[in-house]
């Protein structure tokens, strides 16, 4: 029986399994093992909690992070900082400020900075004179997603400002980076896209090199672009959804196929279980009927948690009962809380006689919505699917009210030579650390 406890009295719970960040880091690290790792930990480590997911990556090997907001760069520094991490063991980029940002932080707190516009190495250049402290730059490259990163017709005014903001001693080039719109897209069309991206890439590499800027990383890839395109792996890869051990595409290849396990499992407790009469209807608008008669159940998570409504009527859910149940979410999706079928009951059609009426679940019994298909439960990609949507938004959804319960691979620990969390650690589960990055993570993120 899932119970709730005074530390975390919320009834849901995101179980996030640092052991799994570690062993896909790994996995993807075979994919391209030339190239050094930038765990993605941005929107809050995809749902999985910032600085638990930053730490356990950096004892996996991880050699840098990588946020996309400014603010979450300096959020993640300040926690890196109380724990104890020397800035030099774990860089940080971010790469979306607004003009105006708070260059002189940035540069404060030692963080990477991309630069895709004259006008930001402007902001970027102003500060770093105000502050005495050279910038630490990454320039970015349109290769053809139309975001970030300056165009090949702008591209060599900002490597003639680059390089004079370089010889000015305000500025350290530190990479030169973009990003593939298609590269989890291997058709014909797709693998021409991610060609032409590499080739622009190679183009604007070209230019800096004319220009006498020599940038110490390149990098192109992220999670897709690590499976499936090994010409664009250059120095440094981004592992992003893969770390938290799911596919870009999973009609490409599952995560399963690719080795990797779901970090997080996403459970609640049952808070009803009661048997309605056939033709009764579930939740707002009767959009569900029971087909006779049939125990229902009510999982305490709702839209306003990141419980996509869309799920309604067929999302996947386990239910832990007298025996497991495979079951549906049946009728909408409310803000707190939907309901499940969890089959006939006493009296109707195709119930089990051996139960006598005994409900095959009872309150407090957990109801999984997603997590390790390979204990049983639906995956986010299944959640995905009955939303008509992507894994990532699955997870990184999942709204802040949801406490995250962080547990901790004694293994990965040993390796990085945290003695105190191999003999801490019950049930692979942690108390928070004294500091450092070999200390284990703590239970449970405050959030």
């Amino acid at each position: 029986m899932l119970q709730t406890s005074p530390e975390s009295p919320y009834p849901g719970r995101a179980i996030v399994d640092l052991g799994a960040i570690g062993e896909n880091l790994e996995v993807l690290r075979a994919f391209a093992p030339g190239a050094v790792q930038m765990a993605v930990v941005k929107a809050d480590a995809y749902g999985h909690g910032l600085l638990p997911v930053a730490m356990a990556a950096l004892r996996a090997g991880a050699t840098w992070l990588g946020v996309a907001q400014l603010a979450e760069a300096r959020a993640l520094r300040d926690g890196l900082d109380a724990a104890g991490i020397d800035r030099s063991a774990a860089p940080i980029l971010a790469w979306i400020a607004p003009s105006g940002a708070d260059w002189a932080g940035a540069l404060e707190a030692g963080i990477d900075l991309s630069v895709s516009w004259t006008w930001v190495l402007a902001e970027i250049c102003a500060a770093a004179r105000d502050t005495g402290i050279r910038a630490r730059i990454h320039v970015k490259i349109d290769t053809g997603m139309s975001r970030a990163g300056s165009t090949q017709a702008d591209f060599p005014a900002l490597v003639t400002a680059v390089r004079m903001a370089e010889e000015e001693g305000l500025v350290e080039v530190i990479g030169a980076w973009s990003h593939l719109s298609r590269g989890d897209d291997l058709s014909e069309d797709g693998l021409a896209s991610t060609a032409a991206h590499v080739e622009i890439f190679e183009q604007g590499l070209k230019t800096l090199a004319d220009a006498g800027v020599e940038p110490r990383l390149r990098h192109l890839s992220a999670t897709a672009g690590i499976l499936w395109h090994p010409q664009a792996h250059y120095d440094l890869v981004r592992v992003g959804i893969g770390m938290y051990g799911l596919s870009p595409d999973p009609l490409t290849a599952s995560g399963a196929s690719l080795g990797l396990r779901p970090a997080m499992t996403l459970q609640a407790p049952l808070t009803s279980v009661k048997a309605v009469e056939g033709g009764t209807p579930a939740s707002y608008g009767g959009t569900w009927r029971t087909p006779g008669r049939r125990w229902l159940a009510l999982v305490p998570l709702g839209y306003a948690d990141g419980i996509l409504r869309a799920g309604s009527n067929g999302a996947p859910v386990l239910v832990e009962g007298r025996e497991a149940i495979a079951t549906r979410v049946v009728g909408r999706i409310c803000m707190d809380q939907f309901i499940v079928d969890l089959g006939p009951a006493e009296g109707a059609p195709g119930a089990p006689s051996a139960r006598s009426g005994h409900a095959p679940a009872r309150v407090g019994d957990a109801a999984i919505l997603f997590g390790d298909p390979a204990k049983g439960a639906p995956s986010a990609d299944d959640w995905a699917q009955a939303a008509g949507t992507i894994n990532y938004e699955i997870v990184t959804r999942l709204g802040d009210r949801v406490p995250r319960v962080h547990l901790s691979d004694r293994r990965v620990a040993e390796r990085a030579g945290a003695a105190e969390a191999s003999t801490a650690c019950e049930n692979s589960e942690c108390a928070a650390p004294a500091g450092g990055a070999a200390a284990s993570t703590s239970k449970k993120e405050a959030r």
